[in-house]
């Protein structure tokens, strides 16, 4: 005999609903508290943190910690992104704070420099990975967050190069290489610079970096007029 089934209506359809939304918070949240207490371990164990410390971090078990990540590459993707919406919010306000386009560039390079100065392991967790259960950015497996971050970095100092060209009445097909050349050349010194254990002043290398960069962009970036030549 075929069994029947019942519908209970909307009030019930409705309540199940109400359930389900809630849990899913609640998911979304712990998730959150998670990626947070594994941030704060890589800050007090290091960049090499394992899952037993980021589980006492959060106050429970490696078993809970794999309940809402399926293994430690996933939680690594939830970190990086988590990082890499708090650096490019900081690089949005750093490159709105000046017209003149020398400004801009110093205020983006030493933004990326603060970010790793005031924690050089979550810099190491996030920009070179551990050893992960998964490969990220491999065929078929989890994105890779770097490439993305660094994707995020460069198009933001590519608009800003290229609106600057526009200003000037030249084509801006030129600031997507620059912007994102400009990132690679900031990159690849901010390693060396946490490798050689900051041998200098974050001022200085960002006054270096800075030199260094708009060496190749002040001759095709015009200069905004300062506060002064306004006036």
């Amino acid at each position: 005999m075929k069994a029947e089934t019942v519908d209970r209506g909307p009030a019930v359809r409705r309540t199940r609903d109400r359930r389900d939304s809630r849990w899913d918070e609640h998911r979304r949240a712990r998730r959150e508290q998670l990626v947070e207490a594994t941030i704060a371990a890589v800050s007090k164990h290091g960049a090499g943190v394992g899952m037993e410390e980021i589980a006492a971090q959060a106050g429970t078990s490696k078993t809970v910690v794999y309940r809402h990540f399926a293994d430690r590459s996933e939680l690594y993707v939830a970190v990086c992104s988590r990082v890499s919406e708090q650096l490019t919010r900081k690089l949005r306000v750093a490159m709105s704070s000046s017209r003149h386009p020398r400004e801009m560039v110093a205020a983006a390079i030493d933004t990326y420099l603060a970010f790793l100065e005031s924690d050089p392991e979550v810099y190491r967790f996030v920009v070179h990975q551990q050893l992960l259960d998964r490969p990220a950015g491999s065929s078929g497996q989890l994105p890779d967050p770097i490439s993305n971050l660094s994707d995020l970095v460069g198009e933001q100092a590519a608009a800003l190069v290229a609106g600057a060209l526009e200003s000037a009445g030249r084509p801006a097909s030129a600031a997507a290489p620059w912007g994102h050349g400009l990132i690679g050349l900031v990159r690849s010194a901010a390693d060396w610079w946490l490798r050689a254990d900051r041998p200098m002043s974050r001022a200085d290398l960002a006054a270096h970096l800075t030199d260094l960069a708009w060496a190749g962009l002040a001759g095709v970036v015009p200069t905004a007029p300062t506060p002064e030549e306004e006036t």
